[in-house]
Formats: structure tokens, sequence, C-alpha cells
């Protein structure tokens, strides 16, 4: 079949409805002698005179062709749905299970509401959080669907990547309820004599706050660097140690532990998040309706 002009197919299954040349003619709006040409090429490639006269005149269908009407039909109504695209997603109903790459932040300020909006509206959807250590080449391949990370001013992790800034974080501190930083307002002067704990996830020393102090002839101990969010409120709530970090985050963790935010004293550079995806998921309707939801999630975080 190498080489055959798939518009005969469409043809045959005209002239196989219509059982007329003149009819079949019209529904593909073709004149009359294309569609006698179409015939033509059809009974020679297929060996089989397709359609004979029978009595009265009329055109009829031979065993031949009658075999391959529900076959032709079949492949045609396929070929159609191929070329019409994915079918819309419906989350209330869908069975899927979507991967996402992220570090601690995102996980602790936007899993939560997520997945409650997950639940309730896509009860028969699994989310996989995982952590790349090549994110370009995660996403170029498919092994995640997206990304969420600090956005990359004019920037993306790999080329064919999309990018859309879902919000911009600022910083605060947190003490302990009791703490004497609480008491008085913080100067610059008091916040470098405290105690400090750093959230360091790749074991290195210094910081954004660090240098901000460093403009300003100050330098700070730290007492104590973990390499993940989760430890360091807690570890706030039972010291004297001072965490300079993510409002978000500590909107998180202050109620439920009972910890304090206290505003920096010196000036300090936020971030923006932003939400990656690969071309090659860009126009699926489900990886759609889950970046439209993180996007919903983050606009209220």
């Amino acid at each position: 079949m190498a080489g055959v002009d798939l518009n005969l197919l469409v043809a045959l299954d005209a002239l196989l409805a219509e059982r007329h040349v003149t009819r079949a003619a019209r529904r593909l709006g073709l004149s009359q002698p294309a569609t006698s040409h179409a015939l033509a090429r059809l009974r020679a490639l297929l060996g089989d005179p397709l359609l004979v006269r029978g009595a009265g005149g009329a055109l009829v269908a031979t065993a031949r062709a009658e075999a391959l009407v529900p076959r032709l039909r079949q492949a045609l109504d396929a070929v159609r749905a191929a070329l019409q695209g994915d079918p819309p997603f419906d989350p209330a109903t869908a069975r899927a299970s979507f991967r996402i790459s992220t570090g601690d932040y995102a996980e602790l300020v936007l899993l939560p509401a997520l997945m409650r909006r997950i639940a309730r509206e896509a009860p028969g959807v699994d989310l996989w959080v995982v952590t790349s250590a090549d994110e370009a080449a995660a996403l170029a391949s498919g092994s995640i669907d997206c990304l969420l990370a600090p956005r990359r001013a004019g920037t993306t992790p790999g080329p064919g990547t999309y990018q859309r800034p879902l919000f911009t974080e600022t910083f605060t501190c947190l003490v302990r309820r009791g703490h004497p930083a609480a008491a008085q307002r913080l100067t610059l002067a008091r916040y470098a004599a405290l105690d400090h704990l750093l959230i360091a996830p790749r074991g290195t020393p210094g910081s954004f706050v660090d240098d901000a102090l460093a403009e300003r002839g100050k330098q700070r101990r730290v007492a104590l660097a973990v390499p993940h969010f989760l430890v360091a409120p807690h570890v706030v709530a039972t010291t004297d140690l001072i965490l300079t970090v993510a409002s978000r985050v500590a909107a998180a963790v202050a109620g439920p532990l009972d910890l304090v935010t206290v505003p920096p004293p010196v000036e300090l550079p936020g971030f923006a998040m932003a939400l990656y995806w690969h071309e090659r998921r860009h126009h699926d309707p489900a990886q759609r309706w889950l970046r439209g939801l993180i996007a919903e999630v983050a606009a209220a975080a």
C-alpha cells in the first residue's frame, strides 16, 4: 500500500455509502468526472469492480466492497479522531499521575493547598513530587511534567522550555514567643549580635543576609546550619536562635509552633517563583489543567 493516496479511502467511503457516483461527488465536493476517476483508480488498486450494475441499473456493492465497509469506516474514524487532537481533560473523572520537581520551599508553601484542591476537584489524580539533578534534561525527556523553582531572570532551565511567573517572595525573621528580639524593635546591631539559624541546602557558608550585613559593616554568627526547611522552625521554637526565612514559610509555621515574626532591620532581596514546563507538554489538556491549578493555588498563597 506504499504510495497510496489516502484521499482514495475517503472517496471509497462516500461511494459505498451513496452507491451513486453523482451523489458521492456532491458529498466529497468533487466533480462527477473526478469521482469517476477515483472509482477507476480504486478498482485498479484493489483488483475488484467494487460497484456494479444491479437490477434496474442501480449500482450495488460487490462482496469485496461489502466486506471493506466496516473496516474502512473504523480506519477513517480513527484517523479523524487522531487529527482532532486529544479529548478534553475532565479532572472529576480522570485517572492520571503527574510528576513535579521542586524543593522544600514550594512543598511547604504550595503542596497543602494544592492537594486540597486535587482531593476536591480531581480525586483520581496522583501527584509525585521529586527532585531532579538535571532539571533541563528531566523536562526534555518527560521524566517530570513541570518544575517549580525560583525564577531565573531572562533564562529558562533549557531549550524548548516555557515559564510562568507565579509570585514574588519576601523575607522575615522568626523567633520563639518570649524571645528578647520580639519585645522591642529589632535594630541592625541587635540583629547582628543574635545567634542565627541558617538554612543552607548546599551546605555552604554565607548567604544574601551575610552580604547585606557586610555592606553595612556587620557580620553575624551562624550557630546552626541545616539543609532543609523542615527542622529549622522546630529548633527556633525551643531555642534563642533567630531564623531569617521566606515570609510564606513563616506564615505557614508560626501559628502551629507559636512563633513570632519580626521584620528584618535590613532590606533583603526577594525572589520570584515560577512554573516551568517543556514544549512537549505544552498543548496536552491534562498538563494545561495541572498548570492552571498550580497557578491558581500560587496566586492565593
